[in-house]
């Protein structure tokens, strides 16, 4: 016990030192060749002989845990503008420190044609993909092309007698978590009226399980965390919560509701916890200037003005989930999936600073999850992202018709991000790229290479030994 004990004193503040480094990052140049306090280097790595330490990398055997980590929009463009801002081009993210990495394709089906590639998926098909091991349209929330509900990652754990988790920085009804929880036509259909009106066949009214929020209150994961809080206040249409908000099913459900970071912090194992910290999705970490037609002066990303102090950090989610969910008087482990959201947010905005700042608060709740399978090593952590995004590193004198911004990063140099997926003044859309996917831990081979986005589906379901 005291092993135990010890090594989730070091997780533990491993995580907490995160946040301090994630609060402070925008504010000052960052010093070189030094150790920050989530491990990722800042000095150049990897140049040595790495043989041995990926040939240890390599486990095969069963895992009593999974840790999904999913940067939404997180491309390798988005992975690297980040590292150069805070770290600097030689630098190293929390995500780069894993040693097995591959890339997987991401592409959707076309409704009701599954044989016909959409080469440009969205995060509900994508997120159906890992979930389920089925690919099936945009929109679609693990529903195959024909609208039929596929089992996922989450159920199955459950059925295993697993410990659950779902933490995202948007409302726990968009697509990424919605994917684990919930099954329906469309990802628009986060709560009874909006169900009503898209989702014709899952309406209670009409015999159907229901919108996203009440079908994740049904799921029941032991953790649920993030905004969305808006659609909790709809009624229910039909059956035993007719008439009564959403949040009463969650509280006949057992849940122990937390809005702030101070009733995130005093919650205790023994009941569910549904965290909703937010109406919509949470406010973005830092501000900037948008890019434009044109280009912006070079300039430094600044914390956001508007982030309410009561708003937990995606790393003290992240913290809080695995403290609630370890649980080593059982003999079972848990699956906990954890989002930066607004990576794609931000990106869809051509707000580069939103951007920066999402990944670089990602990868602080990364470094948590690391830090906690080290010190607990049947434990497989896996990071990748549903889909590639807009943002490029182009050169400073770059003339190009998209919009750009120009940002001095921690090394004093300018770099320049352009979007060019949409016409200015609309959202900017997704690409159809392989991404990366990094794992460690036991089966973590089996992300090396060229995978499917729906492969992940086999590796965690082969790691939690799940029926």
């Amino acid at each position: 016990m005291r092993t135990v004990l010890a090594g989730r004193r070091k997780w533990l503040a491993a995580g907490a030192l995160g946040v301090a480094m994630v609060a402070a990052a925008p504010v000052a140049i960052a010093a070189q060749g030094t150790q920050d306090d989530q491990g990722a280097r800042t000095a150049s790595a990897g140049s040595g002989d790495r043989t041995q330490e990926v040939r240890q990398a390599i486990q095969g055997g069963h895992a009593r845990n999974v840790i999904l980590f999913i940067g939404d929009g997180m491309g390798q463009s988005e992975i690297t503008s980040a590292r150069n801002y805070e770290r600097g081009a030689a630098g190293r993210l929390a995500m780069d420190e894993f040693p097995l990495t591959g890339d997987y394709t991401t592409y959707a089906v076309e409704k009701g044609n599954p044989a016909k590639p959409d080469y440009v998926t969205d995060s509900a098909a994508s997120g159906t993909g890992w979930a389920t091991g089925t690919k099936t349209y945009n929109g679609a929330i693990s529903v195959d092309a024909y609208g039929n509900p596929v089992p996922t990652l989450l159920e199955l754990a459950k059925r295993s007698g697993l410990r659950t988790g779902d933490v995202t920085t948007a409302e726990v009804q968009d697509a990424t978590p919605a994917v684990l929880g919930a099954h329906v036509v469309d990802r628009d259909c986060k709560g009874p009226d909006e169900t009503t009106k898209k989702c014709a066949r899952n309406a209670k009214e009409n015999g159907g399980a229901g919108s996203i929020s009440e079908q994740l209150v049904q799921t029941r994961p032991d953790v649920l965390l993030g905004g969305g809080s808006k659609y909790f206040e709809q009624k229910a249409t039909a059956g035993q919560f007719k008439g009564k908000p959403v949040l009463e099913q969650a509280k006949a459900a057992g849940y122990t509701v937390a809005n702030t970071a101070d009733d995130l912090a005093k919650a205790r194992p023994g009941t569910p916890l549904l965290g909703l910290f937010a109406p919509g999705n949470l406010p973005v970490n830092w501000t900037g200037p948008k890019a434009a037609q044109g280009g912006t002066a070079p300039t430094r990303c600044t914390p956001n003005p508007a982030l309410p102090k009561t708003q937990p950090k995606l790393v003290a989610q992240t913290r809080k989930a695995l403290q609630l969910l370890d649980d080593r008087r059982s003999d079972k482990g848990f699956f906990l999936q954890v989002e930066g959201a607004s990576i794609d947010k931000q990106d869809h905005a051509a707000d580069p600073c939103g951007q920066i700042g999402e990944t670089i608060d990602f990868d602080a709740a990364v470094a948590a999850g690391l830090a906690y399978a080290r010190s607990n090593p049947d434990t497989l952590v896996v990071v990748t992202a549903d889909h590639g995004h807009t943002s490029q590193i182009i050169s400073n004198d770059a003339k190009t018709p998209g919009q750009t911004a120009t940002l001095v990063t921690n090394e004093g140099a300018n770099m320049t991000l352009s979007y060019g997926t949409a016409l200015p003044g609309s959202s900017m859309e997704h690409t159809g790229t392989q991404v990366r996917i990094a794992a460690y831990g036991p089966q973590a081979a089996n992300v090396v290479g060229l995978t499917n986005q729906t492969d992940l589906f086999g590796t965690v379901k082969r790691a939690l030994r799940l029926r």
